[in-house]
């Protein structure tokens, strides 16, 4: 099993999702575009968020940053807790900037049955 966030996990993640089909990812998600600055114990780990999915590296488009701890970011993209990152953001665990109206259509927004499914996969394949 790959560590999470490494880039053989990365690389086992896109096979998931190549897999998974149409996961039928709410527009909110699709149309969110935001880079992550994820901080670990071995340095910052750059993901984005782009079409509902998590990407490695940073892509200069994208007009809103996140910078959030290696746990939260698991509990939010492998345990597929969206409501873990909203609470984050209120008690200041995570720190927004740019365009935080993508964080608010996001946070009313709920994964579909098609991502959560696909999220147990990708738990079941990280470290």
């Amino acid at each position: 099993m790959p560590a999470f966030l490494s880039p053989e996990w990365f690389t086992e993640v896109d096979q998931l999702v190549a897999a998974a089909g149409d996961l039928k990812i709410p527009d909110a998600m699709r149309m969110a575009e935001i880079n992550l600055t994820i901080t670990t114990a071995l340095g910052d780990v750059r993901a984005c968020v782009k079409d509902g999915r998590l990407f490695q590296g940073h892509r200069d488009s994208a007009p809103t940053a996140i910078t959030l701890d290696e746990t939260l970011a698991r509990t939010v993209f492998v345990d597929a807790d969206t409501a873990a990152g909203i609470q984050a953001f209120v008690g200041g665990q995570l720190v927004a900037t740019g365009d935080l109206k993508q964080l608010v259509a996001l946070q009313m927004t709920e994964p579909s049955v098609e991502q959560l499914a696909l999220a147990k996969r990708i738990a079941a394949i990280t470290q």
